[in-house]
């Protein structure tokens, strides 16, 4: 690559993708604030209807990027106690978060579809608050409602702890790239608002590379095998992990247009809800970042070389 390579791409990381160090801990301390309250709460009331606060998302797992704009976290209720009709959970949970957050006033909660968005304004940050319909499984297994209004089972502890031990194994590199590519993510919604793949897509599909070999430590190199990945499977290929299950237990042959399976349940495809359309979307813009990954590898300056991977990182990557 002329001039630019791994070393400057890292950089550009360090300044511009990744979320500060002092900035993931203020915001953890955010969430554990509300986790300490909600806890005094369940001491005082043992008969409390919430069971207990999980921080869940990119800032747990250390794949935050700097232009977070809100906090994942799941709250466990006791099914039995909750409403069994979703319109009426969330209003429901709104009024148990307000029990156990006295401090914060009505106008700082907002119902959503399927979750509560909790406003802070000493940070500015928003905390979407999932619920997580518990009955006491082991492993803090409860059932979660999707955006889409489907109910899954799911361990929060059991997700974090998958993307820990990647971590563990694959060293930073294997964080550092699910950034950049939920970077590239960004930049290419930009061009197609249809566009989608989310974050956690992404954090599965680098399992996976990084599970068969594919090397972590050169930043092109790698983003170059990714999108490559994606062009020749065309994400036709089923992804799937045995941490926490065998594969027989993975369901036989679907009509689904992306098959990535779920590490800690595998009934669950987390791709379930995209369709072909999104799959072409994913594939071809996969073609066009390699093909901008190649230009640069060869072109003749270094300007030129900035130009082709300011297709991949957006106009704020100077080389």
């Amino acid at each position: 690559m002329s001039e630019i390579g791994h070393w400057e791409i890292k950089a550009f990381a360090a300044e511009r993708v990744n979320l500060p160090k002092a900035k993931a801990d203020e915001y953890r301390a955010q969430v554990r604030g509300m986790r300490e309250r909600l806890e005094k709460k369940i001491s005082d009331d043992p008969n409390f209807d919430l069971v207990k606060m999980l921080h869940s998302g990119s800032v747990a797992k250390g794949t935050a990027l700097r232009t977070i704009n809100d906090l994942d976290v799941a709250v466990y209720v006791k099914a039995g106690n909750a409403p069994t009709d979703d319109k009426l959970l969330i209003p429901w949970l709104v009024a148990r978060l307000r029990e156990a957050n006295p401090n914060l006033d009505e106008s700082q909660f907002l119902v959503q579809d399927h979750s509560v968005k909790v406003s802070f304004r000493g940070s500015g940050l928003d905390v979407d608050v999932a619920p997580v319909l518990f009955e006491g499984e082991a492993n803090d297994y409860g059932v979660l409602i999707r955006k889409s209004g489907q109910r899954v089972s799911t361990s929060i502890p059991r997700h974090l702890e998958f993307i820990r031990a990647r971590k563990s194994l694959y060293g930073d590199d294997y964080a550092q790239l699910i950034r950049l590519t939920k970077w590239w993510k960004n930049v290419e919604w930009t061009r197609d608002s249809d566009f989608r793949m989310k974050s956690f897509l992404i954090e599965l599909i680098w399992a996976h590379l990084a599970s068969v070999g594919v090397p972590l430590d050169d930043y092109p190199e790698a983003m170059s095998r990714f999108f490559g990945y994606l062009v020749k499977s065309k994400l036709c290929e089923r992804i799937y992990f045995t941490d926490y299950y065998d594969a027989i237990k993975l369901p036989g042959a679907t009509n689904e247009a992306i098959e990535i399976f779920d590490p800690v349940n595998p009934e669950n495809n987390v791709a379930k809800n995209y369709f072909l359309a999104d799959r072409e979307r994913i594939v071809s813009a996969a073609q066009n970042a390699m093909d901008a990954i190649g230009d640069a590898k060869w072109a003749t300056t270094k300007a030129d070389a900035v130009d082709c991977l300011q297709y991949i990182l957006g106009p704020s990557f100077r080389g």
